[in-house]
């Protein structure tokens, strides 16, 4: 269930000199995360902040307009688009008469209502946790599971009764050691995938970029897909046949997002551990976005938090929404693609996806040669390891065995 309500939005506009983004891009942005958990952004606006105060972040002009503002609309909640201290929190609520959410707390709130599995509600909520350790005002509705959400918001069930430490850490240390056998699963799964000889390939990229929509194209999958910050939370992997014969592992992951907030990586480690993992990382770009280059950095970022920062050889950027370009920029995007080793597509029309999937091939053989071996009658579970693999080009039975040319 969506959190829903009447909301303003107020990014404050603190960007550092290398900041490429602008600050309508960013406002455009979290205007989108409030409306992906429900609200309705009645009023946005994005105001300079060169002078953080540290009882309540913005300057006591700013806060009296805002005052005025929240007087006269009466909204349900009040989104500041940054990261706020719980005595910076606390002293707006009172100063606007008005719950007041920052930027962390609205991402938590989205991840906890799209969480479907029981990993990705771990996940979600050991973040949380995390961050309402700090918070010893806040109220633990979000482990009554009453809604979708975490209870940053409100709703059915919220109350004012203070968190007990020792209660949180306690829950702190049992999800850390479920994800950890999580963790211990995954990574069997891995070794499992390795002996079968298919490779992985994770889709990575910002959130909206087109993940969903390419992985569905490529697998067959029926992942949702919606235009939408944060559809996708909980991984899916699926198969993927190759051309000239052969089979990966498409791994599907959560989108990034610019700022996102280091306990939720931490939190999703197990997961991101596909990432980390991967054979073949499909950095997924929007290119018709007017902040592509600041989003490609915000990923970049991510994955350097990870310890997988970009190597050409092991990633290859996918130039998603190329139908989304104005026809006069669509070739010279095209050929932009080509000339950096990128492929350009449509995960929408299908554009590009034959060359995507040729250069996806290409990349996990390598500088692959065929050879040619003998297998005894006794020796059937290797060949059938390099049947399931597609590696087999051609066999011949003979006496005593089959004779196999493989890649």
């Amino acid at each position: 269930m969506r959190a829903g309500g009447a909301a303003l939005v107020l990014h404050l506009d603190h960007r550092d000199g290398d900041d490429p983004r602008s600050a309508d891009a960013a406002l455009e942005e979290a205007v989108g995360l409030a409306a992906a958990i429900g609200l309705e952004p009645i009023w946005f606006e994005s105001w300079p902040l060169r002078a953080p105060r540290a009882s309540t972040l913005v300057q006591k002009g700013q806060l009296g307009r805002l005052i005025d503002i929240v007087a006269a609309l009466k909204p349900t909640l009040v989104v500041v688009d940054a990261d706020l201290t719980p005595l910076q929190q606390r002293n707006l609520e009172r100063a606007l008469s008005a719950k007041v959410i920052d930027r962390t707390g609205l991402i938590l709130e989205i991840f906890g209502a799209r969480a479907q599995t029981r990993e990705g509600a771990m996940q979600v909520e050991l973040a949380a946790l995390s961050f309402q350790r700090t918070r010893l005002v806040r109220s633990w509705t979000h482990l009554e599971r009453q809604r979708g959400g975490l209870g940053f918001i409100g709703g059915p069930g919220e109350s004012q009764l203070e968190i007990d430490r020792r209660l949180i850490d306690d829950r702190i240390d049992k999800l850390k050691r479920d994800l950890r056998s999580v963790e211990r699963t995954r990574g069997l799964q891995r070794v499992r995938r390795t002996r079968r000889g298919a490779p992985t390939v994770a889709l990575v990229g910002y959130t909206n970029a087109g993940k969903s929509t390419l992985f569905n194209a490529l697998s067959g999958a029926g992942v949702v897909a919606q235009d939408l910050l944060f559809a996708t939370l909980d991984p899916t992997m699926r198969r993927m046949t190759l051309p000239g014969g052969g089979v990966c592992v498409l791994s599907d992951t959560v989108g990034f997002v610019s700022r996102l907030p280091t306990l939720l990586v931490a939190a999703f480690r197990a997961t991101l551990e596909e990432v980390t993992q991967a054979d073949l990382i499909l950095h997924v770009r929007d290119i018709a976005h007017t902040d592509a280059e600041a989003q490609k950095r915000d990923v970049e970022e991510v994955l350097a938090a990870l310890s997988r920062p970009p190597d050409p050889g092991t990633m290859l950027e996918v130039w998603n929404k190329v139908d989304a370009l104005p026809s006069d920029d669509r070739g010279r995007i095209v050929a932009g693609a080509r000339d950096v080793d990128a492929v350009a597509v449509s995960a929408r029309t299908g554009d590009g996806l034959d060359a995507l999937a040729a250069a996806i091939a290409g990349r996990l053989r390598g500088d692959a040669q065929d050879f040619e071996v003998f297998a005894g009658f006794d020796q059937g579970d290797e060949v059938a390891r390099l049947h399931a693999a597609g590696a087999v080009r051609q066999r011949a039975d003979e006496s005593g065995g089959v004779r196999l040319i493989a890649r």
